[in-house]
């Protein structure tokens, strides 16, 4: 069998030598590195052989595949060559002319504000877990003390699949369940995690709302964790996020998985405080939904609420993002349009 590969070696790289311009390189390629190929018949015959010639021969034809493959890129490099100094010869390139400028790629704004907050709140002792996308129900609304039925689901549209217990998720918050029944070892082990990603809404497309959109949960459990944390640990955020001096507000909400549950606001950072068009001339900028985990919500987690606490919080950095940079629109973020991209 090792003459075959011999032969086939010795063939190839005779024919290679005589090739002067792509199209015949490209059949030569085809003829002996290509699917049906001579070297992929060689690799076709390794199964009908003995069990001890098997090792051998398929070391032989690697070794063939990868020599060809060499001397292909070789060959296709020397042509290119030629035909660039042919060029040059015959006055067809002008090298005196200035190249053209080569356009530096960026990140999404939304990815720029979601690194920024995974590195605060790396900072602050908070890994990122990720979670899925496609959820079923039970973990994206019953779990989070939404039964069937429950008035506060008609405050999510949701995109249900051909299964009515799988739809996309609506906001981040499966992910809690997730997080608390892989990282605390059966309710044993605190967590602090945040869980960034995109959810999905049946909602009139308009320049504040898209039907798909990213948030950042926020989850932390542990014994004795009070409401005075989460105060602390928010308000600490919007220092690191905005300013030094950034002042927090907060209001009484209502969320059914967390109980007590408020929105968080922080001084206008445009206007510092003294009304504007963003803040509604108000002074103030809502950045985030929060709470203590509901009980039903820890045990569902695997957690024993007479010992264990914790808290939880959602921003959305699309939002935040709008705020920073004066935008009017959400659907630029999704509008692929590079004039908006490229100014970040």
């Amino acid at each position: 069998m090792t003459d075959s590969i011999s032969t086939i070696r010795r063939e190839a790289l005779g024919a290679l030598e005589r090739i002067g311009d792509s199209d015949a390189l490209s059949a030569w390629r085809a003829q002996y590195l290509g699917r049906r190929g001579a070297v992929g018949k060689l690799f076709a015959q390794i199964g009908s052989l003995p069990k001890t010639e098997r090792a051998a021969f398929g070391q032989g034809v690697n070794a063939l595949q990868q020599e060809l493959d060499r001397a292909h890129e070789e060959h296709r490099a020397l042509m290119e060559s030629q035909v660039m100094a042919r060029d040059l010869e015959e006055g067809e390139i002008d090298i005196s002319l200035p190249a053209y400028p080569r356009r530096r790629g960026a990140l999404h704004p939304s990815t720029q504000t979601h690194r920024e907050f995974q590195t605060i709140w790396a900072d602050m002792g908070f890994q990122v877990y990720q979670s899925r996308d496609v959820e079923e129900d039970d973990l994206n609304f019953t779990l989070l003390n939404l039964p069937p039925h429950h008035p506060a689901r008609d405050m999510q549209d949701t995109f249900y699949t051909t299964d009515p217990k799988v739809l996309l998720r609506t906001h981040t918050s499966p992910g809690q369940i997730r997080a608390m029944r892989d990282l605390g070892d059966g309710g044993t082990k605190p967590i602090r995690v945040i869980l960034p990603g995109m959810c999905y809404r049946q909602e009139q497309v308009t320049a504040r709302s898209e039907i798909q959109f990213t948030q950042v949960e926020g989850l932390a459990i542990g014994r004795n964790i009070r409401m005075s944390d989460l105060k602390g640990t928010i308000a600490e955020f919007a220092k690191r996020m905005y300013s030094p001096n950034a002042k927090v507000r907060y209001r009484a909400s209502y969320f059914p998985f967390t109980e007590p549950s408020m929105e968080v606001d922080v001084e206008c950072f445009l206007c510092g405080g003294e009304g504007c068009r963003v803040c509604k001339y108000t002074g103030w900028l809502e950045i985030a939904g929060s709470g203590m985990v509901h009980p039903t919500v820890l045990r569902n987690g695997g957690y024993d609420p007479s010992e264990w606490s914790g808290f939880a919080f959602g921003m959305g950095p699309e939002r935040i993002t709008m705020l920073k940079h004066g935008i009017q629109d959400i659907r630029y973020f999704w509008s692929n349009d590079l004039r908006f991209l490229r100014q970040f």
